[in-house]
């Protein structure tokens, strides 16, 4: 089976414990403003571009089948990102490599080939595998197929997910995924709608299902100055740590901008673009907030 990986990314020590090579898979069923990889909201492979390398050449525009490419008198480059295919000719010409195709279509042996690489690191340091996006329950097949590869390695298992999935896909996950790191971004009275393009998520009947299958799980709270930086919210927050004891603990996601760019190199007008990276002690205040 392939699909579509963004990124494997190795000597991870920030997404479980240990030592982890984390696998980023393309797609996603929520679109968070404030995302800082929006490269993972397609499934599908596609075109990014970076305006502050290219030199206005007209090579991409001369090799694209699509004529998604056009070179202004001026040698300003417009992209027509809807034409685009990611067919990966004009990446491939590119003399400053101001173009490239973001995603690689893999088969799962492919991938487990190079998590394999690290099977050292992950037994000296009790570390594994993780499994992220975009929301990697967008491709489940190939997700499971994953996970079920690792489980064979002994290698212990994490899935990074937004939770918004089917009760039959939390039961099918649990038997193949050792810890849950599980999002929690606006509760369910908030404006999700708009921030996250999507309405009704409640994160408690899986937190209860993971409850009752006993599976650990690591609450992660993005905290996004004038969406969620809220008493509410961190109240919401402690309370969830209260009721689901198999929460082992809860990470403060503070906002930073260093992703921003990347909207505009696939076309997505970025709402957020005033905000700032968050201080570290505002941080450390979230995080007290969150303590009950």
């Amino acid at each position: 089976m392939k699909g579509i990986v963004l990124n494997i990314q190795r000597f991870c020590t920030q997404d479980g414990p240990g030592i982890r090579s984390t696998v980023f898979l393309k797609g996603c069923n929520l679109r968070c403003q404030w995302c800082h990889n929006p490269e993972s909201f397609q499934s599908a492979l596609q075109l990014g571009y970076s305006a502050q390398k290219c030199v206005g050449c007209g090579g991409c525009a001369a090799v694209c089948p699509q004529g998604a490419h056009g070179i202004s008198p001026e040698k300003k480059h417009e992209i027509d990102f809807k034409k685009c295919t990611a067919c990966g000719k004009c990446a491939e010409i590119c003399p400053a490599d101001a173009l490239r195709v973001l995603g690689r279509s893999m088969e799962a042996e492919e991938v487990l080939a190079e998590l394999r690489k690290d099977r050292k690191f992950y037994e000296r340091s009790q570390g594994g595998v993780t499994f992220s996006g975009g929301e990697a329950t967008v491709q489940m097949a190939f997700l499971l197929e994953l996970l079920e590869l690792c489980n064979r390695e002994g290698f212990h298992t994490a899935l990074e997910t937004n939770g918004a999935f089917s009760p039959e896909r939390a039961a099918i996950l649990c038997q193949r995924v050792d810890l849950f790191l599980l999002d929690f971004k606006l509760g369910p009275v908030e404006a999700q709608k708009k921030w996250l393009g999507v309405s009704g998520l409640d994160l408690r009947p899986l937190l209860e299902y993971l409850l009752q299958k006993d599976k650990p799980v690591i609450l992660r709270c993005p905290i996004i100055p004038g969406v969620n930086d809220t008493e509410e919210h961190f109240r919401q927050i402690r309370e969830l740590r209260r009721d689901f004891p198999n929460i082992q603990q809860a990470e403060i996601m503070a906002y930073h901008d260093t992703g921003k760019g990347k909207w505009k190199e696939i076309g997505l007008e970025y709402q957020l673009e005033e905000l700032k990276t968050v201080s570290a002690p505002q941080k450390e205040s979230w995080e007290r907030q969150i303590q009950g």
